[in-house]
């Protein structure tokens, strides 16, 4: 007999021993050097490939109590072993036997806690493995459970829960069909898992003295909220395509809003964290420690219902469009500060939504005192400048111009003085004077115009717009945006509002406008010139040692340090910052003369007046 032989053989009489040894012993009996001595000896039979014969151990009548005892100890080992073998290899099905057994036979409190311990202690692809090799025995063993069977059910959910978000979640159709970790699988397992718990719940609903049926809602109700989390929040929901049916990530969030509206907590969970506590939670514990960690998962929730329309049919049509958004804010305030683009978009889309439902100039400039209202308007502002993604920036501009229209004139007035005050960006000051444009010319065309964008109040709005930042000093190129836009108003306001009507109050702060604007913009753009001219001329004079030596320099415009470039690329741009110097000087010269012209009139009106008088 060979050395392996004898080493195989060793491993079974071993076995046999320990069997021998435990078979005439009562169960209280036991100590822990046999407990210790069976795993031992299982474990060395199992990974000698010695399946068959731990089977038999398991199946035989004679070792029923002692499977019972010390059966739980052989999850880890056993697991292990199926995870090896192939699924067609004989000896797999001996192990998920074995399985089996230990199912029927052991102490259900014992064996819960080896299945979890083996669950957790995975990682990497054999997490989606082990989770759904062990779901359906650990269903069975939480369903022979007597006492605190609530609790496992909560720790099993979560254990599972925590596993699941080591998974990185398939993003893009592609990546959810080969779903190559087995997220997917995952999460379609474990709505099955918990459906015998759910039926538990909804069959007691009306039995509300019973505590034990208050809290397995509560366990499913956590479990719930961190599917929201995750996959959920991460998970890329937005493309509505063809084969949406087919995405099993939105049919799991179908799933488990479907456990939320069984158990009746859709709504409780939607408006249970506005204010003061809600009635429908009994453990005041929980609700303060998961409010921690909800929030995700609410923003999640809501976006599922209103944007993915998931179980709208079960939400009550009573509510005001208003009331929604404001309802709506707090999620919307949190999804635009987050930084991934699944995350980001539900933000977008969730507000866009929210705001669609309303109609134009409703929405009362009180909600701006609400919290987020004035915050979720600067948060678009930060995408539209800072989200390295086009497309999210394209579309936080459009949201913003919609978020805009839906407010009243004070609304209105408001969110442009606060974000002239916040953007700090040219670009979005240009485009929100551009508005004041807007505003003002409805305001000039109705009847009766609007308070907010006439007299005094557009006189104070104006002194926010038409003027430099730094005086004569302001970086002129980076500003153009901002600049250009002022001067159109400005060429808009001489242009549209009669002198001696006065309507939007420029005519009496035409002197202040002049020495806060005009002036300080006539002085930067002959300094800027003779700045850029300059270095234009220093660049001429040393073009052909650059060329010779081919090199390349670097070149700060407009604040921001220019990439790498040519002597020629840098003439480019210095001549490009020239002739947006050349734009902004026609449009300054145009204003002026306008200026001038209508005060002409007025003096020759006048004259001619006084004449008339003094003839008559």
């Amino acid at each position: 007999m060979s050395e392996e032989q004898n080493q195989d053989t060793m491993a079974t009489e071993e076995l046999q021993a320990v069997i021998q040894r435990c078979q005439i012993l009562e169960e209280q009996d036991f100590k822990g050097e046999d407990f210790n001595l069976f795993q031992v000896a299982c474990q060395k039979c199992l990974e000698e490939g010695y399946v068959q014969e731990v089977l038999q151990v398991i199946q035989n009548e004679k070792n029923k109590v002692i499977v019972k005892s010390m059966g739980w100890n052989l999850v880890c080992p056993l697991v292990r072993c199926i995870l090896s073998y192939k699924q067609e290899d004989e000896k797999r099905e001996h192990c998920l036997k074995i399985l089996n057994q230990l199912v029927q036979l052991c102490n259900p409190k014992e064996l819960l806690l080896g299945l979890l311990e083996r669950i957790e202690q995975t990682s990497g692809e054999q997490i989606s493995q082990t989770i759904l090799l062990l779901l359906q025995p650990l269903q069975t063993v939480l369903l022979k459970l007597h006492s605190k069977k609530s609790y496992s059910v909560g720790l099993s959910l979560s254990t599972i829960s925590n596993q699941l978000s080591l998974l990185p979640v398939p993003y893009t159709k592609e990546q959810i069909r080969e779903d190559k970790l087995g997220l997917c699988q995952c999460c379609s397992a474990v709505v099955d898992f918990a459906k015998p718990f759910v039926d538990q719940v909804v069959k007691n609903m009306d039995a509300s003295t019973e505590s034990d049926g208050k809290e397995l809602k509560q366990e499913l109700l956590k479990f719930c909220l961190k599917s929201f989390k995750y996959p959920l929040l991460i998970a890329q929901l937005d493309q509505l395509h063809e084969d949406i049916e087919e995405d099993p990530l939105r049919h799991f969030a179908a799933e488990i809003l479907g456990i939320l509206i069984d158990i009746g907590e859709l709504i409780p969970t939607m408006f249970s964290y506005r204010g003061s506590r809600s009635q429908n939670w009994d453990n005041q514990d929980f609700l303060n420690e998961d409010r921690k960690h909800s929030a995700d998962s609410l923003a999640c929730l809501s976006y599922l219902v209103f944007v993915q329309c998931i179980g709208i049919d079960c939400f009550p049509m009573v509510f005001s469009p208003s009331y929604l958004l404001q309802c709506n804010m707090t999620h919307i305030e949190l999804l635009l500060k987050r930084t991934e683009e699944s995350v980001l978009t539900k933000g977008l889309d969730l507000l866009e939504n929210s705001l669609l439902r309303m109609e134009d100039d409703s929405l009362h400039h009180q909600y701006l005192e609400f919290k987020g209202f004035i915050t979720a308007p600067q948060d678009l502002v930060k995408v539209m400048t800072l989200c390295p993604i086009e497309h999210l920036r394209k579309k936080s501009l459009k949201i913003l111009q919609l978020y805009v229209d839906k407010f009243d004139a004070e609304g209105k007035y408001t969110l442009f003085r606060c974000l002239l005050k916040t953007s700090n960006h040219a670009g979005v000051e240009g485009y929100v004077i551009q508005n004041i444009k807007n505003q003002i010319d409805l305001s000039l065309k109705r009847a009766n115009d609007c308070k907010w964008f006439t007299g005094p109040h557009l006189v104070s709005l104006l002194d926010l717009v038409l003027l430099l930042p730094e005086g004569a000093e302001t970086d002129l190129l980076q500003n153009s945006d901002r600049i250009m836009a002022s001067l159109n108003l400005l060429r808009y306001l001489v242009i549209k509002d009669n002198e001696h009507i006065n309507q939007t109050g420029v005519w009496t702060e035409l002197n202040k406008i002049k020495q806060n604007f005009l002036k300080p913009l006539h002085t930067g753009l002959n300094m800027s010139r003779a700045h850029y001219e300059a270095e234009i001329k220093s660049k001429k004079e040393n073009r052909q040692a650059s060329q010779n030596c081919k090199t390349v320099c670097s070149l700060t415009v407009g604040g921001e340090k220019m990439p790498n470039m040519t002597t020629e690329m840098q003439l480019q741009v210095l001549h490009s910052a020239l002739f947006t110097f050349d734009l902004i000087e026609s449009v300054l010269a145009r204003v002026e003369e306008l200026i001038e012209l209508k005060i002409k009139t007025v003096a020759d009106k006048n004259i001619g007046g006084q004449m008339k008088h003094s003839m008559s």
